[in-house]
């Protein structure tokens, strides 16, 4: 069934669909590095495990594989430039990262100090599937704070929702 709906239109559609906005991170034997992502979501919480899809081209793909560990840090409003300095904007890894302030975690991997909620995990598997790799990884810790709103991303914009309280409906 595959070549039905080309490139171009997927693309399109999936700009359609609205994603919290992370920086995943690593660190260990291998180097340091971080990209922006917004392809993460959870996989099973027994044990804690999500994934998160980094592109295959990547300079860094290897750094990630070889470290087997990961940190993903779900942004702010405020991250916004941040956002953009990992997706590319800034080449040098250690300019990326001295556009924040981090917290070295038990593991060695880098957390974002005022992140919405850091997941610090180790990578368990990596499936190549199409252009990009599906990094697994076991949440080893996890930091988090009470307030913020994430930043999202939605029809290739960085946008910030605030918190509506209130049900939904008649």
């Amino acid at each position: 069934m595959s070549g039905q709906v080309s490139q171009t239109e997927f693309r399109n559609a999936m700009a359609r669909v609205c994603a919290p906005v992370n920086v995943v991170t690593t660190n260990g034997a291998a180097g340091r590095g971080g990209f922006t992502a917004t392809a993460m979501c959870s996989v099973s919480d027994d044990p804690p495990t999500l994934l998160v899809c980094m592109n295959s081209r990547s300079a860094q793909t290897q750094l990630f594989l070889e470290n087997r560990r990961f940190c993903v840090n779900v942004l702010t409003g405020e991250h916004k430039d941040l956002a953009a300095v990992f997706a590319g904007r800034e080449a040098n890894m250690a300019a990326r990262y001295a556009a924040a302030d981090w917290i070295e975690l038990r593991s060695g991997n880098q957390a974002l100090a005022d992140a919405i909620v850091s997941f610090d995990c180790s990578l368990t598997q990596a499936n190549l599937v199409g252009t990009h790799h599906i990094l697994i990884g076991e949440v080893a810790e996890i930091r988090s704070r009470k307030d913020g709103h994430a930043l999202l991303y939605f029809d290739r914009n960085y946008v910030h929702v605030p918190t509506q309280i209130g049900s939904f409906g008649g």
